[in-house]
C-alpha cells in the first residue's frame, strides 16, 4: 500500500502545482499592463491601470530564442504566453551573430590604364569605431562586416587646416608618403575640413527626438543609456531651440510637444518618463516624427529628426526598401536625419546605415556614457548644423605616375564616375567643422608590368600625362551643394608626385590616420595587411598621438593591444 499512497500523494502535489501555474498573479499582471501604459498612453512615469492584452498566438522557437522574440506581437523575453513585465535594465539573452551589418567586399586595386577615375561620397559617420570598441573591450573580436575603415578613421578629431570663409566652406590638403605595409607602394592622404560656425552664429535648432521604447530597448545599455545622453543634449540647448519627443513601441505617441530649450525642466521630465516595453513599430514612428517636423517646420532653423534605436523594426512598415524610399522622399523637404544606434545582439546596423544614407543623415553608435557625451554633447553641435549637402569626392590618377590604386574603405559609399556631376545623385552631408579623411594606396607606374601582363592586341604606347601635368600624381575634385541650393559647386586640388622620404616625416595626424586605417584592414582580414601585425600598428599609432587632449588616441592604442592579445589567445583573429 505504501507505493500506492506515495503515488497518490505525488499526483495531488502535481495537481496543485499545475493549478498554481495556470493562475496568473494579479499584481504581476497589473504591473505588466501598467508598465506598457506608461509607454503608450502617458507622458509621466505614473502607471495607469488597464486591461490585460489578449494572449499572443503561440510562437514556435526554431533554433534560438531570438526568432521567437522577433515575431512576438507584445513585450516578451523568450516564448509566449503571457508577455512578462520587463523592468528597465533587464537584459534579454540574445545569441551571438544576430547583429546585422552591410556586407561589402573590400575595395581591390584598380589599374589606372583601365579605370583612371575613382568617385565616392563623403562619410562623417562614426558608428563602426564605437561598435568595434565595444566588442574589443568586451573580450570579443568584431565581425569583419562590422568594420568600416573610413568610419574608424573619421572617428578621431584632426587638426587639419580649415577654410578661410564660409563662401568656400572646405579646405582640401594632401600628403604622399611611403606605405608602411607594402614596400615600394605609396599612400595618398586626402584631408578635407569644413568651415566651423561660431555658436552665436548658428541657426536655431528645431529637433524631433524619435525614441525606440520597444521591449528590446530595456537593457541598461540601450534606453537607460540613451536617456542619460538625452539629458546631456537637453543641457546644451539654447533658449531659442525647440525640441519635441515622439516614442514608438507597439504604436507611437507624442511624449513632448515642441518645447523651447529654456523650458529644460519639462524636457528633462519627458526624457525621464520614457519606459521600454512592446513591439517595434519603427516605420510608423518615423512617419509621425517627420509629420511633426513638417508641421513645425521653420525655414530659418535647422530642422532635424534624431532617431535612437537598436534598429529592430518588426511592426508596420518593416521592409527596408520601403523605409529607404520613405526617408529618401522626406530629405527633399529640408528635414535632416541623425541616427544613434545602441545595444548588441540584435543591432540592425545595416538598416540604420541605409536610412542614414537615404535621408541627408549621419549615424553614430552609443556604447557608453562617455560616447553619449561625445556624440550627443560635444559633437552634436557640429553634426546638427550642416554646411554642405551631397558632398562627393573624385580622384583622377595620372597614368604616367600611377599604375594602380586602391581606396581604403568607403565600400558602402562608392559612386559611378558620372554621378559626380549629376546633382540628382545623393551623397553625404557635412556639418560645421567636420573633417573627412580618405587614403589611397597606389602602385607607381614603374611597377605596371608586375601587376598585369601587357595586352596582346592592345596598344603598347607608354602612358603619358597631358602637357603641363606630368609632375602630378593625381587630381582631386570635391563637389558640394550649399544648404538650400540645388546646383553644386566644385573645388579642385592637384597632387604633386613628390613623396615624403619616410613615413616618420609625415605630420602626426596623417601618421595616426594611417595607423587607424591599418587596424581596420587588419580586423577585416584584408590580405594587404597579412604581414603587418598589431604590434607594428600600435607602435605607429603610439608615435603619432600628438595632442590627445581627450585621450582618444591613447584609447585606440589600447584597443590595438587588446586585439593583439585576443589573437594570441585564439579568439578568432590573426596575431
Amino acid at each position: 500500500m505504501k507505493p500506492a499512497i506515495a503515488a497518490s500523494g505525488c499526483l495531488a502535489v502535481t495537481a496543485l502545482l499545475l493549478a498554481a501555474c495556470s493562475t496568473q498573479n494579479p499584481s504581476l499582471q497589473q504591473e505588466g499592463v501598467a508598465g506598457k501604459n506608461v509607454v503608450s498612453q502617458t507622458t509621466s512615469s505614473t502607471a495607469m491601470p488597464g486591461q490585460a492584452p489578449p494572449a499572443p498566438a503561440p510562437v514556435a522557437v526554431a533554433g534560438s530564442s531570438l526568432a521567437a522574440y522577433r515575431r512576438a506581437p507584445g513585450p516578451m523575453m523568450f516564448a509566449p504566453p503571457p508577455p512578462p513585465y520587463m523592468p528597465p535594465g533587464f537584459a534579454i539573452a540574445l545569441p551571438q551573430g544576430a547583429d546585422k551589418f552591410p556586407g561589402k567586399e573590400a575595395n581591390k586595386a584598380i589599374l589606372v590604364s583601365e579605370q583612371p577615375v575613382s568617385t565616392f561620397s563623403a562619410d562623417v559617420d562614426t558608428a563602426s569605431y564605437a561598435f568595434v570598441r565595444r566588442m574589443l573591450t568586451g573580450g570579443r573580436m568584431p565581425a569583419p562586416d562590422a568594420v568600416r575603415v573610413e568610419e574608424m578613421v573619421n572617428y578621431f578629431p584632426y587638426h587639419y587646416a580649415g577654410p578661410r570663409s564660409a563662401a568656400e566652406p572646405f579646405a582640401v590638403a594632401t600628403s604622399v608618403m611611403p606605405s608602411p605595409w607594402k614596400a615600394g607602394n605609396q599612400l595618398v592622404h586626402i584631408a578635407v575640413r569644413g568651415y566651423d560656425i561660431d555658436t552665436a552664429e548658428r541657426p536655431r535648432a528645431n529637433v524631433v527626438l524619435l525614441v525606440d521604447v520597444s521591449g528590446s530597448m530595456g537593457p541598461a545599455d540601450r534606453l537607460p543609456l540613451l536617456k542619460q545622453g538625452f539629458r546631456l543634449f537637453a543641457q546644451q540647448l539654447r533658449d531659442e531651440d525647440r525640441v519635441a519627443i515622439v516614442s514608438y513601441a507597439d504604436g507611437t505617441r507624442v511624449v513632448l510637444e515642441p518645447t523651447p530649450g529654456k523650458e529644460r525642466g519639462r524636457i528633462l521630465d519627458a526624457i525621464d518618463g520614457l519606459r521600454a516595453g512592446g513591439g517595434t513599430a519603427g516605420g510608423e514612428g518615423l512617419r509621425n516624427a517627420y509629420e511633426m517636423a513638417q508641421r513645425n517646420f521653420d525655414p530659418t532653423a535647422v530642422n532635424r529628426v534624431i532617431l535612437a534605436t537598436d534598429g529592430d523594426f518588426n511592426l508596420g512598415m518593416t521592409d527596408p526598401k520601403q523605409l529607404e524610399n520613405f526617408i529618401a522622399g522626406k530629405r527633399k523637404t529640408g528635414i535632416y536625419l541623425s541616427i544613434f544606434g545602441v545595444g548588441a545582439g540584435n543591432l540592425n546596423d545595416a538598416l540604420m546605415q541605409r536610412l542614414a544614407q537615404s535621408g541627408n543623415g549621419n549615424a553614430a553608435y552609443i556604447d557608453s556614457l562617455l560616447e553619449a557625451r561625445k556624440a550627443l554633447g560635444q559633437e552634436l553641435g557640429s553634426t546638427m548644423f550642416p554646411i554642405a549637402n551631397d558632398v562627393k569626392v573624385q580622384v583622377e590618377f595620372n597614368p604616367a605616375q600611377v599604375a594602380a590604386y586602391r581606396l581604403i574603405g568607403y565600400e558602402t559609399r562608392m559612386l559611378q564616375r558620372q554621378d559626380f556631376k549629376d546633382d540628382k545623385v545623393d551623397a553625404g552631408d557635412m556639418g560645421a567643422g567636420h573633417t573627412v579623411t580618405a587614403i589611397y594606396e597606389i602602385t607607381p607606374a614603374s611597377e605596371a608590368d608586375r601587376l598585369a601582363d601587357p595586352l596582346r592586341y592592345g596598344k603598347q604606347a607608354k602612358p603619358k600625362a597631358a602637357a603641363g601635368h606630368g609632375d602630378e600624381l593625381c587630381f582631386v575634385k570635391l563637389r558640394y551643394k550649399l544648404p538650400g541650393e540645388s546646383a553644386s559647386r566644385q573645388i579642385a586640388h592637384p597632387v604633386q608626385a613628390a613623396a615624403r622620404s619616410g613615413l616618420d616625416a609625415a605630420p602626426a595626424d596623417q601618421r595616426f590616420a594611417v595607423a587607424v586605417a591599418a587596424f581596420g584592414q587588419r580586423l577585416r582580414g584584408e590580405p594587404q595587411l597579412a604581414d603587418y601585425g598589431y604590434d607594428r600598428i600600435a607602435e605607429l599609432a603610439n608615435g603619432a598621438r600628438g595632442d590627445d587632449r581627450d585621450g582618444y588616441r591613447a584609447e585606440f592604442v589600447k584597443l590595438v593591444r587588446m586585439a593583439e592579445a585576443l589573437g594570441q589567445a585564439g579568439a578568432g583573429s590573426q596575431p
